[in-house]
């Protein structure tokens, strides 16, 4: 008997269905062996071939009956064949389904509507084709029937995308976007840290789909962890499989989110490094964290601005003509929004400035809410003016000529809240005068002659109100200086580089060491005028002075490169996604930071190699190449770092090996400088190679795969 092809495939179809029967009943008994993995895994690549043949199928099904195509013996025929080969493709499609499905992190209520719907889908469309031969089998049955298959074939391609890609996939596009949450009622998990999770990892990670048993759906889910342990231990990034996943290279196959997906952000990345590092708070609010706090400041760029306290006022707005004619060199008039009446009156220059100056702001005296005057030599006689400005809310005199007899025309400012004295020579009976001001909130006293027995008996007199006045140094309460400061953020410097340190508090002892010694209070050089950097080293500066405690050590490296290449070739290719600007990255004089991202990195999967020309001889005897080291995320110095020096790339001789040991499990993130030395020598061409580490070792997440090379300068003396 001669066995067709159309016939071996019906054999194999009623095998399928037999098959995915014997699925349904043992599936949760049945162990699927490794090596058929794979084919599991084949599900998402192979089901769209199903669907379109089986909707031509379908389309073709219903106009089956029509009397032009009855008797056409090529579409009856292309259509069974159409339908035989859709229906084929999905019960394989099905069969590979139900063995990804034994997988660890497939649940919940979606799948078993996919799996469902899909089964559903191959058993109605295998008895439509079986039965469609039939005498009793009509144009009605072909219509109804293809209608039902078209239904399940669309619900079990929705639940499939519901699993992909996470629920609302198809209408995500043009579903409105909930309004973020404003600063000042944010939680830092629910609001910040959550809506990460579920952009860029609940697709994977959620309730119906917890690839590796781990769901990021809720918080309960996320500190359970998952078949890998704890996500993260609170308060240690450096030992957290969260932090350790989403910053490992690209190509490697355990990076979170996956090759493929929607990677996250570098401000994402520092929000989830900086959340974890404060010990990981489910409960708190962004605004609990600190001002200037590095995770405060990146919240708030992610939810949006803190809503403001939005202040009605019950004046209309000044002539625009007259604001523009007022504004001047020396005086600047701006509107506090473009909806609002107020203004803001800045006065500068205290060379030029007369009393006219705020004089001629009359004509705009209902409108100004917000007036300058710091550092001018502003008088007692000019408060007079300045009191008929009777929507006044926030008025600076700090460092004015103002004594304080004239500070009792401020007394009928009612919306007047923050007044600043500071640097002035008012006394205690003009100033307590100011407390009857029930609108007033904040007064600046700093550096007066307010003596601290006056100052205790303003804050008795003057509840409510927020009297600042610096901080004093009375030798009694030590706090500890902040560090000290460079002037520039220059680190590579060809033959010197003159610098300067600063501190912010005057009277301040900084003592320094360019040898990479602790700098002490006795023995190490006085900072005085200046320092001038003449060779690679760090520099190390500490803060001092008389009742207070000394400042942390502040340390910047400096790294000197005389030569620079006129050209430079490589021989082995960088890594697409981490090639910087090229070549000119590795001689560009910036140092690339922790993020691997930002262009400043040479990133190498293999060996690198590469030549460095010149057109004229250098004396050449030193040769350093700084790169990075951080053993989670596979990057490690070379195994070995050979340089070699010559005449020209067809006449080189080695200079130096140098040789690095694979480091240990807990070796902390780095950046390195391999110096190579050697007797100086007229240099045409350079060639630098180094040898990859081709295999992680067993304790590495990665083990077994090659481990990355990061450089970003290499540097000539």
């Amino acid at each position: 008997m001669k066995i067709t092809l159309k016939g071996f495939t019906e054999q194999a179809l009623f095998a399928l269905n037999i098959f995915i029967v014997f699925l349904l009943l043992f599936g949760d008994i049945i162990v699927v062996p490794y090596w058929l993995q794979p084919l599991g895994r084949l599900h998402p690549l192979l089901l769209h071939f199903p669907i379109v043949l089986l909707l031509l199928a379908m389309l073709l099904e219903v106009f089956r009956f029509r009397k032009s195509n009855t008797n056409e013996a090529l579409y009856q025929k292309f259509t069974s064949g159409i339908f035989l080969a859709g229906i084929f493709l999905a019960s394989t499609t099905v069969i590979m389904g139900l063995l990804l499905a034994q997988e660890d992190g497939y649940s919940g209520t979606t799948l078993q509507w996919h799996k469902w719907s899909g089964v559903s889908l191959v058993f109605i469309s295998s008895l439509l084709y079986w039965f469609r031969d039939k005498q009793w089998y009509n144009a009605t049955l072909a219509k109804v029937t293809a209608i039902i298959t078209v239904i399940c074939l669309l619900v079990t391609g929705h639940y499939g995308a519901t699993l992909t890609h996470g629920d609302n996939f198809v209408l995500a596009a043009v579903t409105p976007v909930p309004e973020k949450v404003t600063v000042d009622q944010a939680i830092l998990f629910q609001d910040v840290i959550l809506p990460i999770f579920n952009t860029k990892c609940l697709n994977c990670h959620n309730m119906e789909k917890a690839k590796g048993n781990l769901n990021l759906a809720d918080a309960a889910s996320m500190l359970k962890g998952g078949k890998n342990g704890k996500l993260f231990i609170p308060g240690n990034p450096e030992i957290s499989l969260l932090l350790e996943r989403i910053h490992l290279p690209f190509d490697n196959e355990k990076r979170m989110p996956p090759k493929g997906k929607p990677a996250l952000t570098a401000e994402e990345m520092a929000i989830l490094t900086l959340w974890v590092k404060g010990n990981a708070e489910i409960d708190k609010k962004v605004i609990d964290l600190p001002q200037q706090d590095s995770l405060r400041i990146l919240a708030t760029a992610f939810l949006g601005p803190e809503a403001p306290m939005e202040e009605k006022y019950n004046f209309s707005s000044a002539n625009s003509e007259t604001v523009k004619k007022l504004n001047n060199d020396y005086r600047v008039i701006s509107s506090l929004d473009k909806a609002s009446p107020a203004l803001a009156v800045n006065i500068y220059n205290k060379s030029i400035y007369k009393p006219e100056a705020i004089q001629e702001l009359t004509a705009i005296q209902k409108q100004i809410v917000f007036l300058n005057l710091n550092g001018l030599p502003v008088k007692d006689e000019e408060l007079k003016t300045i009191a008929t400005f009777e929507n006044l809310r926030k008025l600076n005199l700090n460092f004015t000529s103002i004594k304080g007899e004239g500070l009792k025309q401020l007394t009928g400012l009612k919306y007047l809240n923050a007044l600043s004295l500071s640097g002035t020579a008012v006394d205690f009976n003009s100033v307590k005068q100011l407390l009857k001001m029930s609108n007033l909130k904040e007064l600046s006293l700093w550096r007066t002659s307010l003596s601290d027995a006056e100052i205790g008996q303003l804050h008795k007199m003057g509840t409510g109100i927020n009297i600042i006045v610096g901080f004093k140094d009375d030798g009694n309460n030590p706090i500890k200086l902040n560090q000290p400061r460079l002037n520039t953020a220059i680190s590579i410097f060809k033959n010197t580089l003159p610098i300067q340190i600063k501190h912010a508090i005057n009277g301040v002892e900084i003592r320094y060491t360019t040898d990479g010694t602790e700098p002490d209070s006795l023995q190490s050089p006085l900072y005085n005028q200046g320092i001038e950097i003449k060779e690679s080293g760090t520099l190390k500066a500490k803060a001092y002075k008389k009742g207070w405690y000394g400042s942390d050590v502040f340390a910047f490296d400096f790294l000197q490169s005389k030569y620079k290449p006129d050209s430079i070739a490589f021989i082995v290719a960088p890594s697409e996604k981490y090639k910087g600007d090229g070549p000119k990255t590795l001689i560009d004089d910036q140092l690339g930071t922790h993020d691997i991202q930002n262009g400043k990195w040479i990133g190498y999967n293999d060996n690198m190699a590469f030549f460095m020309y010149f057109k004229k001889p250098i004396p050449l005897q030193s040769v350093s190449v700084h790169l990075m080291k951080k053993v989670p995320s596979h990057i490690l110095l070379p195994e070995e770092l050979e340089i070699w020096g010559g005449t020209s790339d067809k006449n080189l001789r080695l200079l130096q090996v140098i040789k690095n040991q694979m480091p240990v499990k807990d070796e902390a993130d780095a950046f390195i400088k391999l110096d190579a030395t050697f007797a100086s020598q007229p240099i045409s061409c350079i060639k630098i190679f180094g040898k990859n580490f081709k295999k992680l070792p067993e304790w590495h997440t990665g083990k077994g795969q090659p481990a990355w090379i990061f450089m970003d300068e290499i540097l000539l003396n």
